[in-house]
């Protein structure tokens, strides 16, 4: 989150111009649950206290914390081909009892505390750790739905799937609620909104925080702020206790 939150400040400053917007493109299948979450709540944070609207347009995935990310947005743009969605949240290891024994390797491992490690990689699996980290995750995809029903308001909460961790087309998201409409041509979209004398101003953050970020001014200054904000946390999916 630290490494965000100077670009998140930065797209909705208003000491040189209040933005009439700020654009979040996205671009991520994934990422850490609660990164996810902190830079979602940050952006609405920023949103409220700014009294700037939010868009978030969809390239090739908005999905899991993606989605989540794109939930920041008040309207969510997507392209036909997106995928979208995927409600649901994860957490694995490796098994590595046998090629332990083929190696020939012994594990030693000495805790404080029973419960201090459960779903040792280098021993069976138990019934017990499998139902605690099942319980977990159930929490996790429960908070999820939340911002999901609190977020889109004319999502069909009914569908047989939409919370089941499925994916769906741009598509089939706006038929669904997951999107308000298909874009695939964002700067097109805001020269209609915004007018045609508006100018785009990106701000490029370092390599492996986000791919691009910028913001929406306003008298024809629009500071685009757009951001692959879980690029990095996707990659680092593996090291997070849940994923989604």
């Amino acid at each position: 989150m630290q490494k965000v939150e100077k670009y998140l400040d930065k797209a909705f400053d208003t000491k040189r111009v209040k933005p009439k917007a700020v654009c979040l493109e996205i671009n991520s299948p994934g990422g850490a649950a609660v990164q996810s979450n902190l830079i979602y709540q940050r952006i609405r944070n920023l949103s409220k206290a700014n009294d700037v609207p939010v868009l978030s347009f969809a390239e090739d995935y908005a999905a899991s914390g993606g989605y989540w990310l794109a939930m920041a947005g008040d309207e969510i743009f997507v392209d036909p081909n997106s995928v979208v969605g995927s409600i649901g949240a994860l957490f694995g290891n490796f098994g590595m009892t046998e090629a332990i024994k083929k190696l020939g390797l012994e594990w030693r491992l000495i805790t404080a505390g029973e419960n201090k490690i459960r779903m040792d990689p280098f021993k069976p699996l138990k019934q017990e750790d499998l139902e605690f980290w099942s319980k977990k995750l159930q929490i996790v995809h429960n908070n999820f739905i939340n911002v999901v029903k609190e977020r889109r308001t004319k999502l069909d909460v009914n569908h047989r799937t939409v919370f089941s961790g499925d994916v769906f087309s741009g598509q089939e998201a706006v038929s669904v609620g997951l999107a308000d409409g298909i874009c695939s041509d964002m700067k097109a979209l805001c020269f209609e909104r915004f007018g045609k004398d508006v100018k785009f101003e990106r701000c490029e953050p370092p390599k492996g925080i986000l791919d691009r970020f910028q913001g929406f001014g306003s008298d024809a200054r629009i500071e685009l702020s757009v951001s692959d904000l879980l690029d990095e946390l996707a990659d680092k999916q593996q090291e997070a206790k849940f994923g989604l």
